[in-house]
């Protein structure tokens, strides 16, 4: 068309369907949720999609993400909830302000991301601490972005570079790796990574952009408890961690059990991210309710109450997945993947470029690491002698690249944090591109060595 090949076409065509949405929101304000839903139809019709499966598309992306998201977002919330109503949330805040200090308190909330965060799913892991970064805030009069920047990255590094995160864990699968060796390949690489990216970049891009958050979300994550009898540390500690504990339950019997052995369907299912949110949510009915007084019909208020700021959150999350999936549809992200594949270059760094691309073209960190590592294998084949655990590890870092908006997790964190467009790519898009740079670095060094 237009005397182009149908690749270059079909790049043509992305690139301008994404400048079309950032105008559509930045420049004629219309809401996230129906530009995401005209830029999908509009990359569909102009893409050469059949018309019957333009709609399919899309809601199979919507669907797809929130039959997850969703359901962990409203889990997350309500488990939220119930720790900032009953001051849970408040005494973590206060212990790591003790311990770490002020001026040093982002560094507390990325280590705790960091931990917190190696058997968890991004998403889980921010419901999980999204309260802790309002109330650190309130409490300490620190920018919003200096201590949400670190925990972000914390998260984020884990999500990408370690398993048992779905995309590392497969990408063992495709190029062969020795799963104990990527994980603490990973984690010597994640941890610098995650401090460059969180702590020492959230104070600077803090100075530019301080944050300002959404006061019904304040109101609803931050507020101070009625009563001044807070749940223990420990009691809060193992609350919130339970979900962690069932899901490396989980782990370890899906390494150490064999398919089909009783033990490790029961864990697959008590283990799952919602299962586990689910009994660690119930758990806090009595940790954080009953325990603490608050009677069950006010419970069931707060619970409802929880919902309601998060509604027009999961609508944009679930419309960002059916626009991600009519890029994959339409075909644009095995374009790029194929094009980096004929390019000449060291393999790590191939693996790195093909995940990037696809990243960026896709918005999924997941589908960039998978397909990547699909697409470089059997390159890598051909060249003995290839570490298959830093292809894993520069896999997983190129999935991290340049999230915009096409990514849910652009959308997330734009609206807990308040931010305009404009601002959510000065301060999530460069740290989760610091994030792939500076990890892909640390890959290549460790390559001299391993």
């Amino acid at each position: 068309m237009f005397g182009m090949s149908h690749e270059s076409y079909l790049l043509l065509d992305a690139v301008v369907t994404i400048i079309g949405l950032i105008v559509l929101i930045t420049r004629f304000k219309v809401h996230p949720f129906i530009a995401l839903i005209i830029a999908a139809g509009f990359l569909g019709l102009t893409s050469g999609m059949p018309v019957d499966k333009i709609i399919k598309a899309f809601q199979d992306g919507f669907g797809g993400v929130l039959g997850f998201v969703g359901i962990i977002l409203a889990l997350g919330t309500m488990l939220g909830k119930m720790m900032a109503e009953s001051g849970g949330a408040d005494q973590i805040a206060q212990t790591l302000i003790r311990a770490f200090g002020k001026e040093k308190v982002q560094w507390a909330m990325m280590f705790a991301a960091f931990l917190v965060g190696i058997p968890l799913f991004f998403e889980i892991g921010f419901v999980l601490l999204i309260p802790l970064v309002f109330i650190v805030a309130r409490r300490t009069g620190v920018s919003l972005i200096k201590i949400g920047i670190p925990l972000l990255a914390g998260l984020s590094a884990v999500h990408g570079l370690v398993p048992p995160h779905p995309g590392p864990l497969l990408a063992i699968g495709v190029f062969g790796a020795d799963i104990g060796k990527t994980i603490l390949y990973g984690l010597i690489v994640a941890l610098p990574t995650a401090i460059i990216a969180g702590p020492i970049f959230g104070t600077f891009i803090a100075k530019y952009i301080p944050g300002n958050p959404s006061q019904e979300l304040v109101d609803q994550l931050a507020r101070e408890p009625e009563s001044k009898d807070l749940p223990s540390f420990s009691i809060t500690l193992i609350t919130v961690l339970l979900p962690v504990f069932l899901m490396l339950l989980k782990t370890f019997a899906d390494i150490g059990l064999p398919d089909g052995h009783i033990v490790r369907n029961w864990m697959d299912m008590i283990g799952h991210p919602i299962s586990a949110l689910l009994l660690a949510l119930l758990l806090s009915l009595y940790t954080f309710g009953s325990r603490q007084g608050i009677h069950s019909k006010q419970i069931l208020k707060l619970l409802d109450a929880s919902l309601a700021p998060t509604a027009a959150i999961i609508l944009i999350i679930g419309a960002g997945g059916g626009f991600k999936q009519m890029l994959v549809t339409s075909g644009v992200g095995d374009v790029i993947g194929h094009m980096a594949v004929t390019a000449q270059i060291n393999p790590i760094l191939l693996a790195w470029l093909v995940a990037a691309v696809i990243r960026v073209a896709t918005g999924s960190a997941t589908v960039a690491t998978i397909t990547g590592a699909g697409i470089v294998v059997p390159v890598v084949g051909m060249i003995p002698g290839v570490n298959r655990e830093l292809l894993v590890l520069a896999t997983g870092a190129g999935s991290l690249i340049l999230s915009h908006v096409n990514d849910a997790g652009f959308w997330l964190v734009k609206q807990y944090f308040n931010m305009t467009v404009a601002e959510t790519f000065k301060t999530w898009t460069a740290m989760e591109t610091i994030l792939s740079v500076v990890a892909l670095i640390f890959i290549m060094l460790l390559s001299l060595v391993v």
